[in-house]
């Protein structure tokens, strides 16, 4: 299940483009070959939006800028969140988290050529427990008689 950032980017501004305007302070504002801008100037790294595409109650519902520089912070965060959201779905419906696995993503940006996240991915495994299931019954009376005297102590 693909859930996570999925980066919304913004439309060029013809007008704007090459007219030496600082659009990203602190950026560097030499123009690499074969792009159309700098860092400094790059209209698509100003406008360019986060947004989560999953159907949980997570942050970034709405597209919403996050600084460059901060972007990974940002997208750990979030993907953070999914975790914690698959735990606490385990905890309540008596399940176990098998596994969670996050990647972050990067990308080029087309205009400036700046490397930058570009969004994220949560991956969680949980393994749901059915009490009602005879098999289930079974193999938890069948653990129970094979794991007993275990936790045998001889130090009283």
């Amino acid at each position: 299940m693909n859930i996570g950032f999925s980066p919304s980017y913004g439309t060029l501004n013809p007008t704007s483009q090459n007219t030496g305007k600082i659009l990203n302070p602190e950026e560097s504002t030499r123009k690499a070959p074969g792009r159309k801008s700098s860092p400094a100037e790059c209209e698509t790294c100003k406008n360019r939006k986060y947004q989560d595409g999953s159907d949980e109650n997570v942050s970034f519902k709405a597209p919403a800028h996050v600084d460059p520089k901060a972007a990974a912070g940002a997208v750990r965060a979030h993907e953070q969140e999914h975790v914690s959201n698959a735990y606490s779905k385990a905890a309540q419906n008596n399940g176990k988290v098998i596994s969670a696995n996050v990647s972050i993503h990067t990308a080029i940006c087309p205009e400036c050529g700046r490397s930058y996240v570009s969004g994220g991915t949560t991956r969680t495994q949980i393994k749901y427990y059915n009490e009602d299931n005879p098999y289930q019954k079974d193999l938890k009376q069948t653990d129970g008689l094979k794991y007993r005297g275990m936790g045998f102590n001889a130090a009283v």
